[in-house]
């Protein structure tokens, strides 16, 4: 009788979307400028096939606690699907601003900078370190930025193995766009990320294939796009269609399938 309940629950439990266990997640702190160390919480999976630094989107600074907590940003995209790019298989990083950046304006102004560049060196260095697999950067809406920036930066055994751009900053008045970066540079695998309903002012899906030409260079690239979902508030927020909101599951299962492809 024990083993039916407990059958039961399994399967009970195996048919809820978020039933797996959760990964362990734990907040690092690693020198990468003099005097200067970079703040992730990081998720390890065992035996994990890959690993990814996610970038989250507006001025980038979460404001991590030493206990793990996020004073900013927990409903961005990419940090509340961490757990999900975990149970793929995936020891994560879920980058905070540097503590030298810390207060406003955070990241604004500095994604695209050389120290940027330095503290994400670090931080694929200490992940290739940590578990000998690919490292592979994930940005959403301003972390595209970030991640592309730092593919056209990074080369060669210290750069990425690959960025994946979800809801990408496709123009863009004040800071330089994705499309306008030097992406002939940038020599790893692309895929790009967006909802076809994306409202937000720099983000429209009509732009996007203009962004695919310009990746001539990377030796596979692809467009992944999505419809539906909710789409609530601010256009260029989590809750709306530029965020995924509702799709996440599927999202995260579409990108770690084309990460992980052979």
């Amino acid at each position: 009788m024990r083993r039916l309940i407990l059958l039961s629950i399994a399967l009970l439990l195996g048919t809820q979307p978020y039933a797996q266990a959760q990964t362990a997640q734990k907040v690092v702190d690693i020198p990468t400028r003099p005097g200067i160390t970079q703040r992730m919480l990081v998720l390890s999976p065992p035996d994990p096939k890959a690993a990814v630094i996610l970038f989250p989107g507006g001025h980038g600074g979460l404001q991590l606690f030493a206990n793990g907590s996020i004073k900013w940003g927990e409903d961005n995209f990419l940090v509340r699907t961490r757990q999900l790019f975990a149970e793929q298989g995936f020891l994560v990083a879920v980058i905070d601003a540097p503590s030298d950046r810390q207060a406003p304006p955070f990241l604004q102004g500095f994604r695209q900078s050389p120290e940027h560049a330095a503290d994400a060196r670090a931080v694929i260095a200490w992940l290739r370190d940590m578990a000998k697999v690919p490292v592979w950067l994930i940005g959403t809406s301003r972390g595209t930025q970030s991640a592309a920036y730092l593919a056209t930066e990074l080369t060669g055994p210290e750069g990425p193995d690959g960025i994946v751009l979800t809801a990408t900053i496709l123009t863009d008045g004040k800071s330089r766009s994705v499309p306008a970066m030097s992406l002939d540079k940038v020599r790893v695998p692309v895929l790009v990320v967006h909802h076809e309903q994306d409202g937000c002012e720099h983000c429209s899906f009509a732009e996007a294939p203009a962004l695919m030409a310009k990746l001539g260079a990377a030796p596979r690239s692809q467009l992944l796009s999505f419809k539906g979902g909710e789409n609530r508030g601010d256009p260029c927020k989590a809750s709306a269609y530029h965020g995924f909101n509702g799709l996440e599951r599927d999202v995260v299962q579409q990108i770690s399938a084309w990460i992980l492809a052979k």
